[in-house]
């Protein structure tokens, strides 16, 4: 499976939660009275999302995307005979 990058170029505002998730004790559900949980804004760019965060006196902590580390792969690497990795059937 290779993973794209598709929708990464923008930052995304989410609040801490304020109250622990309570596990339902009949059918072990997990629930929360905390509405702030389900709220996610994005904006196109950093500044905006700070700029948001202060308008708004929300305290903010800035998490950096970290770099990508691609490797190529081949499929045909699968079957060489001096492979790195064994197989691990």
């Amino acid at each position: 499976m290779q993973s794209g990058t598709a929708k990464t170029g923008y930052w995304v505002l989410e609040y801490e939660p304020e109250t622990p998730l309570k596990i339902e004790p009949l059918m072990g559900y997990t629930s929360s009275s905390d509405t702030r949980r389900q709220v996610r804004l994005s904006f196109a760019t950093q500044e905006e999302a700070v700029a948001y965060a202060q308008r708004n006196g929300i305290p903010y902590r800035i998490e950096e995307p970290k770099p990508l580390r691609r490797r190529q792969v081949s499929y045909a690497e699968n079957f060489r005979y001096d492979r790195k990795i064994p197989w691990t059937h």
